[in-house]
């Protein structure tokens, strides 16, 4: 890739376009409360699903998220082969050898009884590392697929220890194989803390401030900032990444967690050897809390940061409407992992095929006409008790019916008469 100059913690330059993240006292985008909310009578058109990203193009929203279905070349290039909008590969560092995994690694919650082999798959916990492959192996494979597919974008997912001569080191090495963009894995709830990697950076402001400056003093690629749900509020860390240079939040990452314990071993679940450790938790189960922390990132987004900037929405997506619900609270694309792992790369057609059936019964043509359109219907719990009184009173002043006898009209005498008949 070609050298660009890093202009500022708040602008990089890359080949595709120039990235701006400068703050502004709100968003350039105007309001779109109302817009198209119900389908009109003008002839349909077939939707787009095309989003532009931080200036990169992609044909759909739908990202495969950084994990085992990008853990490799062989699979990436299967999800790009499928028609995945992007592809974020798993999370490399400098030293794969540090990565040891163990098995079994992941444990499942059905609607079942605890431990029933029947019931619908809701939640996934999974104790697995980051990638366990030489860094000059997933560079080598980064690069074909690059080559391979060079319209298609491809995103590196980093994690290092604490040392900004290693993360120089591997963005440097990372955006010579021509990859689009970079996320930051700031959100490994197992991501080897005792080395501040992982979660451990994304909880703590301070530290992910100064990582964040390292990062993007460096990067001529965009970055996103990947956030970790286990905080008391996302906002925090999510406006520290955009303060410091970042274009873009993805959250939310896996929620700690343990999946349970067998009653008849009494041992916890997944079980190593007789023991386990806290894990990830994903699946259709955690997908209200991403969206409750989707929408907090997005709502400070959109009053203190430009329009230029973007968000990722990942958790529990299996179904068109699923990502629908994340592009309404403002998330430009969506990602999916656990259910790639679940029900195999070719999800993305049923994923597109059910987003466009959504856009059609509202007569959305494109992503940009309904992104954020929930947004506004969020407020304070005072302001719903505030605006529901005001509504009562309303209500009760109408079912009144005339004040006075000179209020009578000719037109409206029958509809006058029934307003005040006592039911």
């Amino acid at each position: 890739m070609a050298a660009t100059i890093k202009m500022s913690t708040h602008l990089k330059t890359s080949p595709i376009t120039p990235f701006h993240s400068s703050r502004s006292t709100q968003s350039t985008r105007p309001s779109r409360v109302g817009l198209k909310v119900f389908a009109s009578e003008s002839k349909q058109v077939d939707p787009d699903l095309t989003v532009k990203v931080n200036g990169l193009t992609m044909p759909n929203p739908f990202v495969i998220g950084s994990g085992p279905p990008g853990t490799n070349y062989t699979v990436m290039k299967r999800a790009f082969d499928e028609g995945w909008g992007a592809v974020i590969a798993k999370t490399v560092s400098l030293d794969a050898a540090k990565v040891i995994n163990v098995t079994p690694r992941y444990a499942r919650l059905k609607a079942g009884a605890n431990g029933s082999a029947k019931g619908q798959i809701i939640g996934w916990e999974n104790i697995e590392l980051i990638s366990d492959r030489p860094l000059e192996t997933m560079l080598k494979e980064f690069k074909q697929l690059k080559d391979e597919y060079p319209d298609r974008i491809l995103i590196a997912s980093i994690m290092e220890e604490y040392n900004k001569n290693a993360w120089e080191e591997l963005i440097d090495r990372v955006e010579q194989t021509g990859i689009d963009a970079i996320e930051i894995n700031f959100s490994c709830p197992h991501g080897m803390p005792e080395r501040k990697m992982g979660a451990a950076v994304g909880k703590d402001c301070a530290l992910l401030e100064e990582v964040c400056g390292w990062v993007n003093a460096k990067a001529t690629v965009p970055v996103w900032a990947k956030m970790t749900p286990n905080v008391t509020d996302i906002t925090e860390p999510a406006r520290v990444a955009l303060e410091s240079g970042c274009e873009g939040i993805a959250a939310i990452n896996t929620i700690m967690s343990v999946m349970g314990i067998n009653l008849t071993t009494l041992r916890p679940e997944p079980c190593v050897e007789g023991y386990s450790t806290p894990g990830g938790y994903s699946s259709k189960a955690v997908h209200p809390i991403a969206l409750a922390k989707v929408m907090s990132i997005a709502k400070m987004m959109k009053a203190e940061f430009n329009d230029e900037l973007s968000l990722s929405g990942i958790g529990g997506v299996e179904t068109g409407g699923d990502a629908a619900e994340f592009i309404l609270l403002g998330a430009n694309s969506v990602q999916v992992c656990t259910g790639v792992m679940m029900h195999g790369y070719g999800l993305v057609k049923k994923l597109c095929s059910e987003l466009k059936d959504f856009m059609r019964m509202h007569n959305f043509s494109s992503i940009e006409d309904f992104r954020g359109a929930s947004l506004p219907y969020f407020t304070t719990h005072t302001e719903l008790v505030r605006m529901q009184q005001e509504a009562i009173q309303k209500r009760k002043a109408s079912r009144k019916g005339l004040a006075s006898d000179k209020d009578w009209t000719g037109d409206g005498f029958v509809q006058e008469t029934e307003s005040m008949v006592s039911n």
